[in-house]
Parts: structure tokens; C-alpha cells; sequence
């Protein structure tokens, strides 16, 4: 094909939502091509979700174990083998770029390869080659949050954690969000030392503050070190690692380290795109979109997942709708918008934490006249059958209407009991017809009823 002919479509990013949208127009017979500076599979499947949930299965073995100590399991001499494991990772990822490339051929569309720069509205540039397209979607994912402080460089983020050869034994995280707390969580059951430093009060702020105060309890007790408004002064290399100079209030202590990880949040990759150069507005949010995901400044363009600023969780199934709403928009030159509603979200920590729908605060901010519905559930059989103490759910009902208006969780597996709050959210259903159902005894899902 003549890079000068005219693209339906041209996809920026080939991660989930870049692939969603390429696949759906180019099985609608569109002229597309997708491209990409990275191996084709985006974040979530190469360097997030699914290999860091690989690795945490060799911390829930672990725990598992050390949960069952006394109660006829001697877990001594368990341990993970990092170097197995980290191959165990790779036997899944290594296959990602070469199956999505094929699934993308199949479906007539083009795969680019190259960092993508726009010179005009309707052109761009990849790698000195120029392409034209009616329409783009960029969904370019994003990158870590760049940070001010002396010797940030000597940071790593969260894909080189997820590719280390050896685990060292002493191990600082920069921030308090999902990617501190997982590795953490992670690196404590494979022997290290890990401590996070959050600049706030509360960690995990999208969570619910009872459940958080309970989780960071579980992590001290399995040696994940917590130090709240604590800030980072400085990193300097030293002999033994990394000096980590830290400010407390008006106190300011140095930690020595092996590594130190961003963990202190992402921003949309935009910078090297030349936005400019096609009249796209965009903040650190993302791109400037109207509510079905085409850019308020320049109609050629949509945007998905990171890459757009919606009211959407930063959450891969969130970028899948919004990749596959968008490119239903510009197949039909519709102007659907996504549902965001009942969509779960979890912290992957041993044991998780979950959440769907409003936060109590919100909630009551919104007017609704809350029932707040807390259980401890550490008690519970599910729980005594696998020897854990640390587990509750807070279930807020509309007491109008019996609504579910939204469900915190924490516990082990209720990162998929969590799923039949979200379905509930999004089916509108009342607390009444969700207790109705009957599950599985004795599962998991069996606690639903009493939790309502």
C-alpha cells in the first residue's frame, strides 16, 4: 500500500483499546492501520495486570501456607523461586505481541511499527514514513508521573520491577497507590523488605478509608513498612544501594536501599505525539473529548483509555469499552456514550481489596439517604476454612429504593465477589433481588446474602 493513500482509520497505541478499535473497523471493512513504539499488547497484558497477578500467585501460595501453619500445613522451607517465576510470567507474555499482530492482519488491518508524531490534522509521521487517515483514535496509554525531586532518575517503574531477574532484599516504593501496595505485597512474601513512602495521609484514596486502615494493618503484619506524609528529599547512590533521604513533618531521615520504585501515579503519554500540530487539546488527564470520545477541538480524532480524559477509571476494561464505543462512533457517526456504571475495581494485595459504585462520603454527598451495611467478616467460615482473620465489606443501600449504590470489600477471593455488586449496580437491581439468589454452598459467593 502507498503510504500516501488515504487510511480510514489510523490507531495510535496497540494495547487493549487501540486493538478493540482497530479489530471492530477493520472486520467492518475499513482501510486501517494500528501503530506502535512497543511490542503490541499494551500495559495490562505485557507490563501490568496480567503478569503482576502471575507473580502474585507466588505470594498467595506463600501466604496461603503461612495462613495454615498449626492447622495441619508446616510451611517451612516454602519459599518462591524468582528466576522460576519470572519465567512462569514470561511463558505468558512473550506470545501476546505475535498473537494480537495476527488477530489484527486477520481483521485487514495494517501494523505499523514506530513512534507516531502528528504534522497536520489529518497526517501524521511514523519514523520519517508519512501516512494520511480520515480519522484517529489515539489511545497511547500512559507513562509514570514525572517527579521533581534530586535523583528521580535513578528510579525504576513498574516494568522494569516486573522484568527484575533477582529480587533484592531491600526495596522503597515511591508513592501510595496500586502498584506500591501490589509489589509490596508481592515482594514480602518472596523475603524482601519492602517500605512505601506516601506523601499523604491516606493511602489508596479511592478506597474505602475503613477498609484501607485494615489493609495497611494486614500489610504491616507481613512487613510492608507504611510511612505516611512522608516525602522524598532525595535519592543518591551509595555503596550499599541508594541513600533515600526522607522528610516527616520537620524530620528528615535517610533509608538505605537496594531499589527504588515509581509508584507515584501516571499520566497520559501524549508529550511526543506533536498534538499540537492537529489542533488536539489535551491535559495531563488526556485528551480534551466530548462525552462519546471525539476531541472537542478537532472532529478527526477520538481518543480511548488513557489517552482520553472521561469520568472513566484508569481501568482496562474501561479503555476495552471505551476503544470499541469510540469505534462504534465513527463506523456509524454516532455519538454513543460509554457506560460507566457498576464498573469494579480491586487492589490485587494478598488478601485484595475491592470496590464498585460510590464511597460512603460520596454517597451521602450526593443526597442519598445511606444504609450503611458493615461486616467484619474475619470470622466467617469462608474465612476460618483458609486460616484468615482480616476481611469485611461495607454494602451502602439507598434506603429510598433499595438500591445498591456501591460495595467496598476485603478478603481473600472477593475480588470476584465484588462482580455480582457490579452487575447489580448496572442492572439497577435492589439489595432484595441480589439476596435472592442462591449460590454455591459453601463458596465465596455463598456469603453474598448475609453481607446485604
Amino acid at each position: 500500500m502507498n503510504n500516501s493513500d488515504k487510511y480510514d482509520l489510523i490507531v495510535i497505541g496497540a494495547g487493549m483499546a487501540g486493538v478493540a478499535a482497530a479489530n471492530k473497523c477493520g472486520a467492518a471493512g475499513w482501510r486501517v492501520a494500528i501503530v506502535d513504539a512497543l511490542p503490541y499488547g499494551g500495559t495490562c497484558a505485557l507490563r501490568g495486570c496480567d503478569p503482576k497477578k502471575i507473580l502474585r500467585r507466588g505470594a498467595e501460595i506463600v501466604d496461603a501456607a503461612r495462613l495454615m501453619e498449626g492447622k495441619g500445613i508446616d510451611p517451612s522451607g516454602l519459599k518462591i523461586n524468582w528466576l522460576d517465576l519470572m519465567a512462569h510470567k514470561r511463558g505468558f507474555t512473550d506470545p501476546v505481541p505475535d498473537k494480537m499482530e495476527k488477530g489484527l492482519t486477520g481483521n485487514g488491518v495494517e501494523t505499523l511499527y514506530g513512534a507516531a508524531r502528528f504534522t497536520g490534522a489529518n497526517t501524521l509521521e511514523v519514523d520519517g514514513q508519512r501516512y494520511q487517515s480520515k480519522r484517529f483514535l489515539i489511545a497511547a496509554g500512559a507513562i509514570p508521573r514525572p517527579v521533581s525531586f534530586t535523583g528521580a532518575d535513578l528510579m525504576i517503574d513498574s516494568t522494569d520491577f516486573l522484568n527484575l531477574e533477582t529480587l533484592p532484599k531491600r526495596i522503597l516504593f515511591v508513592g501510595g497507590g496500586f502498584v506500591s501496595f501490589e509489589f509490596a505485597h508481592i515482594a514480602a512474601r518472596a523475603g524482601a523488605e519492602p517500605i512505601i513512602i506516601d506523601r499523604g495521609a491516606r493511602p489508596l484514596s479511592a478506597f474505602d478509608p475503613d477498609l484501607v486502615e485494615m489493609l495497611i494493618a494486614r500489610s504491616a503484619a507481613v512487613g510492608v513498612d507504611l510511612r505516611r506524609e512522608t516525602e522524598i528529599v532525595s535519592i543518591t547512590a551509595s555503596d550499599a544501594g541508594f541513600a533515600v533521604e526522607v522528610k516527616t513533618g520537620d524530620k528528615t531521615t535517610t533509608i538505605e536501599t537496594d531499589l527504588v520504585v515509581h509508584g507515584a501515579g501516571r499520566i497520559a503519554a501524549l508529550a511526543d505525539l506533536n498534538l499540537e500540530a492537529a489542533d488536539v487539546a489535551y491535559g495531563e488527564k488526556g485528551i480534551v473529548v466530548a462525552p462519546h470520545l471525539q476531541s472537542t477541538t478537532n472532529d478527526a480524532v477520538f481518543a480511548a483509555g488513557d489517552s482520553a480524559d472521561t469520568k472513566g477509571m484508569p481501568l482496562t476494561p474501561v479503555a476495552v469499552i471505551e476503544g470499541k464505543v469510540a469505534a462504534s462512533n465513527m463506523l456509524k457517526e454516532q455519538k454513543i456514550v460509554p457506560d460507566y456504571s457498576g464498573i469494579p475495581t480491586a487492589v490485587f494485595t494478598v488478601p485484595e481489596l475491592a470496590r464498585v459504585g460510590m464511597l460512603e462520603a460520596e454517597a451521602k454527598e450526593a443526597g442519598h439517604d445511606v444504609d450503611v451495611r458493615f461486616t467484619d467478616t474475619g470470622g466467617w467460615y469462608s474465612n476460618y476454612r483458609i486460616g484468615e482473620t482480616s476481611a469485611a465489606a461495607k454494602v451502602l443501600v439507598d434506603k429510598s429504593n433499595g438500591k445498591i449504590l456501591g460495595a467496598h470489600l476485603f478478603g481473600p477471593e472477593y475480588g470476584e465477589l465484588i462482580n455480582f455488586f457490579g452487575l447489580a449496580i448496572k442492572m439497577g437491581l435492589t439489595a432484595k433481588q441480589l439476596k435472592s439468589m442462591t449460590a454455591v454452598y459453601p463458596s465465596v459467593g455463598s456469603d453474598l446474602g448475609s453481607l446485604i
